[in-house]
């Protein structure tokens, strides 16, 4: 089995695919506006289904992984959804306290991947937590599209409080040092952004990817370093960051940004098509170095 690369496809066929997985269309817009473009003969059907994530790929640091413990949690949101479970994972052989990292995934809920992004820091050193932010509406359903479905049933505040809950939580659990930084995919990058700006007291550093910018009035708010990862080709989120950076610099904030050439939205989800594998690689690095330099090793 083998991945697929973007470069296969249409870069219109692409964006259309980004309209669907954000809910801006329906499933039956993408069929019938993919109908129009012709990628090897495929049919419509056939190219959502290459293009939707195969978590087969997704397993970099499986749960049996020798070098990694992992738990199945739980913990209190009382401004958010009430109880909210999650996947918690560290290093095995660890004897000191440690640096925590919430992880906020994308707009479906707690899938293998971000569980697989959780177990990739537990294995850099950290401790992690992957809270399923669809765990008042029964968690993740083991598909995306439904998974999708449901958390736009979910109130977009509650939420926002559910994951600032996870880093308190994280910040006061006997293996955590007491820094935390967040780290966030998609709707995950929008939600590191929000808590570099309502919980600065709380986490030490934030690293949002292909996130949505929080309100511009918001952003003097922001008492914590940055570290931003967006994709060239991502002209949805990245219209909003002109104004971003603007005042980020007026507000004297430290920050670091990169772009990545040729990249679409998702580029670090290596479930997909859309995965760009050097910048993948380069982002990720960065994130992990970024973390060890705020947040201790």
């Amino acid at each position: 089995m083998q991945r697929e690369n973007a470069s296969d496809y249409d870069q219109r066929i692409l964006d259309l695919y980004d309209d669907y997985a954000h809910g801006r269309i329906a499933r039956r817009d993408f069929l019938q506006r993919a109908a129009g473009f012709t990628v090897g003969g495929l049919t419509a059907e056939a190219i959502l289904s290459k293009l939707t994530p195969n978590y087969a790929f997704a397993e970099q640091v499986p749960a049996s992984d020798p070098r990694i413990k992992t738990e199945q949690i739980a913990y209190e949101s009382p401004q958010g959804g009430g109880t909210i479970r999650g996947l918690l994972a560290w290093p095995s052989q660890a004897t000191d306290k440690l640096p925590s990292v919430v992880v906020v995934h994308e707009n479906r809920g707690l899938n293998p991947y971000i569980a697989d992004v959780a177990r990739r820091l537990a294995a850099e050193g950290f401790l992690a937590l992957a809270p399923d932010a669809l765990s008042p509406l029964g968690g993740y359903p083991g598909n995306d599209e439904e998974g999708r479905n449901l958390q736009a049933k979910r109130d977009p505040e509650e939420m926002k409080q559910d994951f600032a809950a996870a880093a308190r939580y994280l910040k006061a659990h006997p293996k955590s040092n007491g820094k935390v930084g967040v780290v966030g995919f998609c709707f995950g990058g929008g939600i590191a952004n929000e808590l570099a700006v309502r919980a600065s007291d709380v986490i030490a550093a934030a690293v949002p990817f292909y996130g949505r910018q929080p309100a511009i009035a918001d952003v003097p708010k922001i008492k914590v370093p940055l570290l931003i990862h967006y994709a060239e080709l991502d002209q949805r989120v990245n219209e909003g960051w002109p104004a971003y950076e603007t005042a980020l610099k007026a507000a004297n904030i430290k920050y670091t940004a990169h772009i990545y050439e040729k990249a679409n939205h998702g580029f670090h989800n290596d479930t997909t098509p859309r995965y760009d594998d050097a910048s993948a690689k380069l982002a990720w690095k960065r994130t992990i170095d970024f973390f060890r330099e705020n947040l201790g090793t």
